[in-house]
């Protein structure tokens, strides 16, 4: 299916891109902005939004800034979650959307919840994919040990390797192909050579953060507390419908985790993509169909 490349600025100046989907069926409803993880960009959901343009809704597949077709920040450490909000708030005014459906893959989810406390008349539904207020330090330390890290393959044999390596675990059942079509979502030919779609420094607020912890810790002998992003979560939640998508194998939201997520949102929906790790694709059957259920029921 095409798309359209839309571009607007951010509050400083930064282009900024996002892939637009026009609407081709179905009943029509808000438009649906997808927000990706740490190290992705827009071209994650080149599967699922034909799937939500054929049920009559206008679909924004962002691209962050410091991925895809977006500007790469001059200021490495303004690559934080409430800087992407305020994107967000700029793509909003620039297209004139004033209420959407947001679907937030890992890093795409923790926008949304900043997003909730920005501009929450804003924000009609979610979908949260594999994320949540707090996530496991299983997974983040996984994260952690490969944003920023190697990123221009000499090969194509080389990239698809390397994709492979740090998602293997998540995506277990995936064979050559499949690999080798995740790659593409991932890498551009720039130059002689295959190059992750992101600048490597989107990891310096990670970095800062953990030498900083690491520092307070020497000094005190006691672990720095992560932020508590529950009353986002309680915001986010609230009057609003909301879908938890979870892999089953996920090591960033564990089954504990979604319990207590379950108990500050007793209405949030949760379905589990077995086999799949952080995180799923959302066109799986048990994705699909329940993303499909609250597109359906949302305004």
């Amino acid at each position: 299916m095409t798309f359209t490349d839309l571009f607007w600025t951010s509050g400083e100046g930064l282009p900024l891109h996002a892939r637009d989907y026009a609407p081709i069926g179905g009943v029509p409803g808000l438009p649906v902005i997808c927000l990706h993880g740490l190290t992705r960009n827009a071209r994650d959901f080149e599967d699922l939004a034909p799937l939500i343009a054929a049920k009559g809704r206008r679909v924004l597949c962002v691209d962050v800034r410091g991925r895809g077709l977006s500007a790469w920040d001059p200021q490495p450490l303004n690559y934080h979650p409430g800087t992407y909000a305020g994107d967000i708030v700029a793509l909003l005014a620039a297209t004139g959307i004033e209420r959407a459906v947001f679907i937030g893959t890992s890093m795409g989810g923790l926008i949304t919840m900043v997003l909730a406390a920005f501009k929450p008349e804003a924000i009609a539904a979610v979908v949260l994919n594999d994320v949540g207020p707090e996530l496991s330090p299983v997974g983040l330390a996984r994260i952690a040990a490969y944003a920023g890290g190697a990123s221009r393959f000499a090969t194509w044999a080389e990239a698809v390797a390397y994709v492979r390596s740090i998602n293997g675990a998540a995506f277990p059942a995936y064979d050559d192909a499949d690999w080798d079509r995740f790659a593409r979502r991932c890498f551009d030919d720039k130059d002689g050579a295959f190059v992750l779609a992101c600048d490597p420094d989107i990891s310096a607020p990670i970095k800062a953060a953990a030498a900083a912890a690491k520092d307070a810790a020497d000094k005190t002998g006691a672990a720095a507390l992560a932020p508590d992003m529950y009353p986002l979560f309680r915001a986010l939640t609230k009057d609003r419908a909301v879908l938890l998508v979870r892999g089953g194998i996920s090591d960033l939201i564990d089954p504990p985790i979604v319990e207590r997520m379950c108990a500050a949102a007793p209405d949030m929906a949760v379905v589990e993509v077995p086999g799949v790790g952080h995180a799923p694709m959302l066109t799986e059957p048990q994705a699909w169909s329940a993303i499909a259920e609250l597109l359906d029921r949302a305004p």
